[in-house]
């Protein structure tokens, strides 16, 4: 490790207080000292940062790198974006604890490769799966997984329900006895590191079942809810559905008498409404979120800054099944091209997927919406090219379930489909974002690897935001930083500050933007090859720091995995046994 002086830039500490003109020195991963015009002491490096901005490294709080980063150590782009902290383990969906039974733990394995669209061959062979329990799984990353930022993690209720309950935990509510290990396992990720649960309302399989989080009663949930309540420090994370059956409303009241009189924080994925296809839910969980802070409950909104750009695909893709369009989900689930194509070409698949289209997907959905689906990205050139389904069913005089299988068999079933993003209120993202209670930034990096990036997105709110004066450069660099570590309760990164860590991203401000999507072939694919996933070029930063060691410097990762295990500060209260 180099103890290293930044000199000459401006730090915006990440506190939102006012920028100013000082150097920074690491020494030892520390930062040690920050002051204007300090002298470089023998054998330390100096970094020049005139006319640079040096902010604390940025954090993400919602990736799905769980299984990503074992097979992709650099975190690509993230480096690049001055990413120094990230957080897995959302949505319910973690890779520990985790049950003795093969079956079960590969049903784990689906789930991610489901909803998250992470490839599930390596997942299972690269994995070593040397864990039962989330504290085992901690000590198998730290001595197995070193990767180019630091890591937070939830343990995921859906992982606890399936370690305790087996394939019972799709289909019923948990026992008392049940509900006591669950219990057990939660107290043992939290007391090893665990930021604490993550749950999900919102999601149905590829089967359309409910997610296993879905099924718990409240005795489950206030005993699960009282575990945290006897570590404060912890939180839990809940993903609302905002998406699929609208239903965010009554889950926030509900988690609003579960949770009250308790102190437990909470992060509720999706209460914003910031997308306009959710009006109709958006001015009530408003309301609720203003009774529950006037309440005193310790709820915090997470949110994208900007709608996810997304595409879809005829391999992988989730987002038909998440339409409820589980007939064009059938093309995804065929194994081969040839079985696609059969499918694509018969006519009972074709009268099946009208009827589904126009009876059963969910109105706000992308299969709803034909105008949004963008015909760009053909494997065969045959086209057309440009415009979107809409406009290609109405030129053919066809279905668009059709004009879209026509389509695919000329264009080939390796063709992409693009999406307009959803429009967006970005008058409420900015207030929200002011807001002190907010967690923003949301942006399911390392998931959906075919379908979006993720990463990256965080430079957005400099350049999107700042630059077009609708936030300051200390508001837009607070909300991703020291903002971010005091929800999280990390209490030694996210400000620029003597005795933190030296987690720091130095940029120029004209030279960062956030680069359009691109595809490399670096996943394996479990048949000795590799498969692709978008990603994009790097901002980029001049220089990232984790742990005071540069991971991105000179235009390119620097090949360094220096990070470590981050939890937060936790206290343990003790309480009389049920």
């Amino acid at each position: 490790m180099t103890d290293i002086l930044i000199k000459g830039g401006t730090v915006v500490d990440g506190t939102g207080a006012p920028a100013y003109a000082a150097d920074v020195r690491v020494k030892d991963g520390f930062i040690a000292e920050i002051a204007p015009g300090l002298a470089a002491a023998a054998g330390e490096r100096v970094v020049d940062a005139k006319d640079c901005i040096v902010s604390p490294g940025f954090i993400e709080p919602h990736t799905h790198m769980d299984a990503v980063m074992w097979w992709q150590p650099d975190l690509d782009p993230l480096p690049g974006y001055g990413v120094s902290t990230v957080v897995i383990g959302n949505c319910g969906f973690t890779a520990a604890p985790v049950h003795a039974d093969p079956e079960v733990r590969m049903e784990m394995v689906k789930i991610f490769s489901f909803f998250e669209e992470v490839a599930e061959k390596p997942f299972l062979d690269i994995l070593p799966w040397d864990w039962s329990t989330w504290s085992e799984y901690r000590a198998s990353m730290q001595a197995k997984c070193k990767v180019s930022t630091n890591i937070a993690g939830y343990a995921g209720h859906i992982a606890i329900r399936l370690a305790v309950m087996g394939m019972d935990a799709w289909d019923r509510a948990a026992t008392p006895d049940e509900i006591r290990k669950m219990c057990a396992l939660l107290e043992d990720a939290i007391d090893a590191g665990a930021l604490g649960m993550s749950s999900n309302l919102m999601d149905h399989d590829s089967k359309d079942r409910p997610v296993p989080s879905l099924v718990a009663d409240d005795a489950e949930w206030t005993a699960l809810i009282g575990v945290l309540a006897s570590r404060p420090g912890s939180q839990l994370q809940v993903i609302l559905d905002t998406f699929f059956k609208l239903k965010a409303p009554e889950q926030m009241e509900r988690l609003g008498n579960l949770c009250r009189g308790l102190g437990v924080r909470v992060q509720m994925a999706g209460a914003a409404g910031l997308l306009h296809f959710q009006d109709s839910i958006r001015d009530r969980m408003w309301e609720i979120s203003e009774q529950q802070r006037q309440e005193g409950l310790d709820f915090w909104p997470s949110f994208a800054h900007v709608p996810p750009t997304t595409a879809l695909n005829f391999f992988s893709s989730s987002s038909f099944a998440q339409a409820n369009e589980y007939v064009w989900h059938e093309i995804v689930q065929a194994p081969t091209t040839e079985e696609k194509i059969a499918l694509l070409q018969d006519e009972d698949f074709r009268a099946r997927a009208r009827d589904s289209w126009d009876n059963k997907a969910f109105r706000q959905s992308l299969v709803a919406n034909p105008h949004m689906m963008l015909l760009m990205d053909s494997e065969t050139g045959a086209g057309p090219l440009g415009l979107s389904l809409k406009d290609l069913a109405e030129q053919t005089g066809k279905h668009p379930s059709d004009a879209l299988a026509d389509w695919v068999l000329a264009n080939g079933v390796g063709s992409i489909v693009n999406r307009v993003p959803h429009a967006m209120h970005f008058d409420k993202t900015v207030d929200l974002i002011r807001m002190s209670q907010t967690v923003a930034n949301i942006s399911d990096a390392g998931a959906h690897g075919q379908m979006l990036c993720g990463g990256g997105e965080n430079i957005l709110l400099i350049t999107r935001f700042f630059r077009d004066k609708e936030l300051t450069l200390e508001e837009a660099i607070h909300a991703q930083t020291g903002k971010q570590a005091e929800h999280f309760n990390f209490s030694d990164r996210g400000v620029i500050k003597p005795g933190y860590r030296a987690d720091i991203a130095v940029f120029h401000l004209d030279e960062i933007e956030a680069r359009p999507l691109k595809r490399v072939f670096d996943v394996p694919d479990g048949k000795g090859g590799f498969t692709w996933r978008f990603t994009r070029d790097a901002a980029p930063m001049r220089l990232t720091l984790v742990n005071g060691v540069p991971t991105f410097e000179n235009g390119a990762f620097t090949g360094e995995l220096p990070g470590e295990f981050v939890g937060p500060a936790i206290q343990k209260i003790a309480v009389a046994a049920a």
